[in-house]
């Protein structure tokens, strides 16, 4: 099975990162492609940047599905774009968000999230209502670091997130962490052998959800809100975007 993950940002060292990630643990037999857009935010920090990056991710999709890509991820916490990713392409599109938060809820009864900026955690807790895991989340928490700091080596983010952890397991009651960003995918073994509790990270969960998906024969429904694009024209910057 070829799986897509998107990156809706357009940082490619981070991408790089998620393909690791994500390769880190799918079967042999699953090949991982991880893109980025050509345009659009370097990261993606609340809903303005959202806005701007879900155009580029589509655009990558249906170049992606044109190349073979049978699943696609979209690895963004924010599940950015999810809902028109899957009107766009045939095969499952998973959201890092609500995999990491259906996998936490099989394995743990209360579960804190810790992603990386206050103006994060709205959109976040909004999704959680949507998927109907709210009441299954302790907190979502911010360790107050900005997302291209975890590209950086140098910077402290990884010490922040991790003392995040420490304050949500002491206050919050919760016995499993998810990881609120993309860019902290290579990090979640770490931190599960440093807290001694599961430490999900989005990546892995969504990818291995749409290989069951694959395995399963099972694919998005396009009987209703996830149906093909209606046809019409797009104009200007677009354009691309068409359908005759």
């Amino acid at each position: 099975m070829r799986i897509l993950v998107v990156n809706p940002n357009t940082t490619e060292s981070m991408t790089a990162r998620i393909g690791t990630a994500a390769r880190a643990l799918a079967l042999p037999s699953t090949e991982i492609v991880a893109v980025n857009p050509a345009h659009g935010p370097a990261s993606i920090e609340g809903y303005f940047d959202e806005a701007f990056a879900v155009p580029g991710m589509i655009e990558e999709m249906r170049k992606g599905e044109k190349a073979g890509a049978q699943g696609f991820v979209v690895a963004c916490f924010d599940d950015t774009g999810l809902e028109a990713a899957r009107c766009a392409v045939a095969g499952p599109v998973v959201g890092i968000g609500e995999a990491a938060f259906h996998l936490a809820s099989l394995i743990a009864h209360r579960f804190s999230v810790v992603t990386t900026l206050s103006r994060s955690i709205a959109p976040i807790e909004a999704n959680l209502v949507k998927y109907g895991l709210d009441r299954r989340c302790a907190r979502v928490r911010a360790c107050e670091v900005p997302v291209l700091a975890l590209d950086d080596p140098d910077s402290d983010a990884c010490d922040r997130l991790s003392a995040e952890i420490a304050n949500a397991l002491q206050e919050d009651g919760s016995e499993a962490i998810v990881l609120g960003c993309a860019g902290m995918a290579d990090l979640a073994a770490s931190l599960a052998r440093r807290h001694r509790v599961p430490v999900v990270d989005g990546v892995a969960a969504a990818v291995k959800l749409v290989e069951a998906l694959g395995a399963l024969g099972l694919a998005t429904s396009k009987r209703g809100p996830y149906a093909p694009p209606l046809p019409k024209r797009f104009i200007g910057a677009f354009a691309g975007l068409s359908r005759a």
